[in-house]
């Protein structure tokens, strides 16, 4: 007799969000993480005595509007929005910043370029109606293309109204736009370097790309689609750090009659007669279930939880083949004073600082630092996308202190010369020298400072090569492709295995929307 209904491999957000929906319905539901606290990259770590760092992920404006209804995740915890979207100081000591109005940021853009006002709002109306069928996408489970069945069509009807919206006439814009790269499809609309940069920075931020190559689009319109600004990017913060988010969704999950267990690493997934009927933990201890779901990526659920020789050889070579490349290491300071912008004076400055920073003047900066990578070099001036979360929850770090995070772009996992055990230091003070750029005594207010690089990000939260999405989001691993062509409808070959981590569609961002997707479908299996 199986221990449990369904045994849910991995807490983080997603495994939460799966075990929270399926035990609502009725599943007797475990959950098992390996590590000491839930979350998976949706994690509040005190790295720096007296800090509370959000330290991999650090923005919940991507959380899926339907997750946060069902498990009623706004009793359990507070999630604000910021405003601005963006800060963009440039190397002149000008700035650009995007807000969440665009009558207002079109003021701003009027000071770069007053074409570009004008074109501002109709771009975003646009835009948002691309986006919102790229959003329509993500909500349904992808067919299984070529065999598309009239119950796929069916369950396809949600896309209408977003297609409606749009128009016919803008329909090949759709079809058009997707594959472009970032770069061509602002340089339809804009002139200026400053708020091309701005936007094509959230075309990259999810992947390995540079904003002039091709698909970049697409990426651009991933974010916008589930962003909570109706723009290219969100902004947002959760009092307490990102794992107060987590704590909540395992809350609702406990709430429904779900077990979570910590300190449980899983070492081998048990098929008997082609069908997973439990797991046996690294202790030794076996349990049994009727359903497993790996919250895993898919090299690890595939080529290390279960024997490859149980799957077929075309199905392991797709896994084998799935792109990872991590490019971006995390840096976050303990600050003892907040740092002066050059571009800011005034006493509105910290208005401005509320919401994310970006150091991306231009497309061509940001394509620039990517270029390094196709040799395995770091950038030597990277693109980074920064925050000072103490400005909107001060409790994060002692009185009068201040944190500050860092994603820096581009740090390729696999380096040609040296690793990161021996450059993660040279690659930092990089960083902090881009930075004092715009920020001149930006090192004069650090007390304390921690990197992750792409192989802390792998051997710390199981991200394969620093991956925080279990795979690239570029448009070849998106949709009916996503894990793999043919099992992109979160079950597996293995009767009784099923998955809902970032690897599965629509992919990452802490959305929850996969492990959602995923329960659906295990509920509708029975």
């Amino acid at each position: 007799m199986a221990n449990y209904d369904v045994i849910i491999i991995g807490a983080g957000h997603n495994g939460l969000v799966a075990a929270a929906y399926l035990a609502k319905a009725g599943r007797r539901v475990l959950v098992l993480e390996r590590r000491s606290i839930v979350g998976g990259i949706a994690v509040t770590e005190e790295i720096f005595p007296g800090y509370k760092v959000s330290t991999v992920a650090d923005s919940a404006g991507y959380l899926g509007d339907d997750v946060r209804r069902d498990l009623k995740l706004d009793s359990h915890v507070e999630i604000h929005q910021t405003d601005p979207i963006a800060f963009s100081p440039q190397p002149d000591g000008s700035h650009l910043t995007i807000w969440r109005d665009a009558a207002r940021t079109a003021k701003e853009i009027e000071r770069f370029s007053k074409s570009d006002a004008q074109a501002y709002p109709a771009f975003v109306e646009l835009m948002r109606k691309i986006a919102d069928v790229v959003g329509g996408l993500m909500r349904v489970t992808p067919p299984d293309l070529p065999d598309l069945s009239l119950k796929d069509l069916r369950g396809m009807l949600s896309l209408a109204g977003p297609v409606r919206r749009l128009g016919r006439k803008r329909i090949n814009d759709l079809l058009r736009v997707l594959p472009m790269p970032a770069t061509d499809l602002l340089d339809e609309w804009f002139e200026s370097d400053a708020l091309k940069g701005a936007i094509s920075a959230s075309s990259v931020r999810q992947a390995t790309w540079g904003p002039q190559e091709a698909g970049t689009a697409y990426t651009l319109f991933h974010d916008w689609a589930l962003s909570d600004t109706g723009l290219f990017r969100s902004s947002s913060f959760v009092k307490g750090g990102m794992g107060a988010l987590s704590e909540a969704i395992a809350h609702a999950a406990r709430g429904y009659g779900a077990e979570i267990r910590t300190d449980a690493a899983v070492a081998q997934i048990i098929v008997e007669s082609r069908k997973a009927v439990g797991v046996t933990l690294a202790n030794g201890e076996h349990l049994r279930c009727g359903v497993v779901v790996s919250n895993a990526d898919p090299h690890t659920t595939f080529l290390a939880l279960l024997a490859p020789r149980l799957l077929d050889a075309s199905f392991v070579r797709h896994v084998r083949n799935i792109k990872y490349r991590g490019s971006a290491a995390r840096i976050h300071l303990a600050l003892r004073a907040l740092p002066e912008f050059t571009a800011l004076q005034g006493s509105d400055a910290v208005t401005h600082l509320r919401g994310p920073i970006q150091i991306a003047p231009s497309p061509e900066y940001i394509q620039r630092a990517f270029d390094c990578t196709k040799y395995g070099e770091y950038s030597k001036r990277p693109y980074l996308d920064i925050s000072i979360p103490t400005l909107n929850d001060p409790s994060l770090a002692p009185s009068g202190q201040h944190l500050m995070s860092i994603t820096a772009k581009y740090a390729p996992y696999a380096l040609r010369n040296g690793d990161w055990t021996s450059q993660s230091k040279t690659f930092t003070e990089v960083a902090l020298d881009t930075l004092a750029e715009y920020a001149p005594k930006i090192r004069e207010c650090i007390a304390e400072q921690r990197t992750l690089t792409p192989l802390d990000l792998e051997t710390t939260y199981a991200l394969p090569e620093g991956n925080l999405h279990h795979g690239e989001m570029t448009l070849d691993q998106f949709f009916h492709m996503r894990p793999v062509p043919g099992y992109a409808r979160y079950r597996t070959p293995v009767d009784g295995l099923y998955v809902c981590g970032s690897s599965t569609h629509p992919g990452g961002n802490v959305s929850g929307v996969p492990g959602r997707n995923a329960a659906h479908e295990i509920l509708k299996d029975g």
